[in-house]
């Protein structure tokens, strides 16, 4: 890709994922020019600032106006409301990219824009559990799975160019249906958040505070996701709620079948739950991240020490 690839680029909504995209455009010079849309006064003054954007512009048209790529940064429901009002003022040629988490309305919504417009759904698979641009930082789609959901105005050159803007936020991409893209990510990313605010919620709700003072890494790392902004979750759940109740239903079965086992106390069926989840953890994470590094002396977390130890 030729950089600057583009004069102008327009950020719809300026937080987290948008303030990164801005700043990771910038840093790969993919734009001479970025302006930012956001309804949060406070956010537009703070990314001019701090030279996350050129320019701040007072509406959408205005941000629209003369910008070769549109960037769709905020929660999914306010990214269906961006696409209606962006549509009449679009011009033939722009591509249209969103970083939306779920895909199916999103496509469907970009599937109304106009003839002669190129659209593109996007999720990065990437994020924290804060909010707000000034979390933001241009490292964050490195290395990243960027999913990418084709419309009906997704022509070939659309797709080659969405995927040099990918490439030169350092992420990787991966071409995937919206049906496909939703039902996929409702077991890999939704389901994580929601067993971490169910297991928060278990295991602080007892009155004994002791439960808090031992409450160590172990519960640290797998209750991380409760803390996510509630409002950009809640978009996610009802916009993605038949394909997550699904999954929900097929984790309630196997907590099921996984509580008889410790009832019974069968300790055969016990180890072979805990060997394939062990195992598939393993390897998923030898393919994604390699070989993990030698475990340190002492202790493998600050509940569990290794035999021996």
């Amino acid at each position: 890709m030729i950089h600057p690839a583009y004069e102008q680029i327009a950020v719809l909504g300026l937080g987290l994922m948008g303030g990164s995209f801005a700043m990771a455009a910038r840093q790969a010079r993919l734009a001479r020019f970025i302006v930012g849309f956001d309804p949060d006064r406070e956010a537009l003054v703070h990314a001019v600032s701090t030279g996350t954007i050129e320019q701040a512009a007072s509406d959408i048209r205005d941000a629209v106006a003369d910008a070769a790529l549109i960037v769709l940064a905020a929660p999914v429901r306010a990214i269906l409301e961006l696409l209606e009002r962006l549509a009449p003022h679009v011009q033939p040629g722009t591509l249209v990219l969103d970083l939306g988490s779920t895909k199916r309305l999103v496509v469907a919504h970009m599937n109304r824009l106009p003839d002669g417009v190129r659209a593109v759904g996007g999720h990065p698979m990437c994020g924290k559990e804060v909010a707000g641009l000034r979390h933001a930082e241009a490292t964050l789609f490195k290395d990243a799975t960027f999913a990418l959901c084709p419309t009906r105005l997704t022509d070939e050159t659309a797709r080659q160019e969405v995927e040099g803007v990918v490439r030169a936020l350092q992420a990787v991409p991966l071409w995937l249906t919206a049906d496909d893209h939703d039902r996929l990510v409702a077991a890999v990313s939704h389901l994580p958040y929601l067993l971490s605010s169910a297991l928060v919620q278990t295991a602080l709700n007892a009155d004994d505070l002791r439960a808090r003072q031992l409450a160590a890494s172990g519960f640290r790392d797998t209750s991380r996701l409760a803390a996510s902004d509630v409002r950009m979750m809640l978009d996610i759940v009802m916009t993605n709620a038949d394909l997550i109740a699904e999954t929900l239903d097929h984790l309630g079965e196997t907590i099921g079948e996984l509580a008889d086992a410790i009832r019974r106390q069968d300790e055969s069926a016990l180890h072979a739950f805990l060997t394939t989840g062990a195992e598939r953890r393993r390897a998923w994470y030898a393919e994604k991240y390699g070989p993990p590094a030698p475990p340190t002396r002492g202790h493998t977390s600050d509940e569990h020490p290794q035999p021996g130890a």
